[in-house]
């Protein structure tokens, strides 16, 4: 006579890393929602006088999920939340802008905790990400931002040193120091 092993009604085992509990799949969500709070109502700029580039808290959040719950969860939180700024004047260039450096700020930090979860390991894994974060934002502008805005390539490249590398240091600076700052209280409970 075989027998069969009863189904968990409280896992979903369709994704890539495994199976996904409800509880897990519910907290992701959750994350995703303040993760759109924040980039739709807490944006502000944080360079006197450069008033088109625009801070939010989002990243931390995606962070924060992805030493939660791992990389898969820090991607997902890391772009669903910006597909509602194909609504907005941000459009697709924007949404992709957002996106990028979310994206390559988590992923490596996420990867990098995932093995290594520690304060030591939390720390490589966000120095890793702000440099490729870095890298990605410098590179992404000179590649897109003269799709959507009146200037040229050479002139974005003009713009690196004085606008675009305080900008995105601050901002990654930002994200990463509050993220140290919060993470083990913040993932205990969301992993509770």
């Amino acid at each position: 006579m075989a027998t069969t092993t009863p189904m968990r009604h409280d896992t979903h085992s369709t994704t890539a890393q495994g199976t996904w509990s409800t509880k897990r799949i519910a907290v992701t969500a959750l994350l995703c929602a303040v993760s759109l709070v924040c980039t739709l109502m807490l944006e502000f700029p944080i360079i006197p006088g450069i008033n088109w580039l625009q801070y939010d808290p989002s990243a931390i959040i995606a962070l924060l999920a992805g030493f939660a719950f791992g990389p898969a969860t820090g991607a997902v939180v890391s772009i669903l939340p910006y597909l509602v700024h194909l609504a907005t004047m941000s459009g697709v260039y924007g949404t992709i802008m957002a996106i990028l450096a979310t994206f390559t700020l988590v992923m490596p930090a996420s990867l990098i905790y995932s093995h290594n979860r520690s304060l030591r390991g939390a720390i490589l894994g966000l120095v890793v990400g702000a440099v490729v974060c870095l890298v990605a934002c410098i590179v992404g502008n000179i590649l897109i931002t003269p799709l959507y805005m009146d200037i040229s390539v050479q002139g974005v490249i003009d713009t690196i040193v004085p606008i675009l590398l305080p900008f995105n240091l601050a901002k990654i600076a930002i994200n990463c120091v509050v993220t140290v700052l919060i993470y083990k209280p913040v993932t205990k409970v969301l992993s509770a």
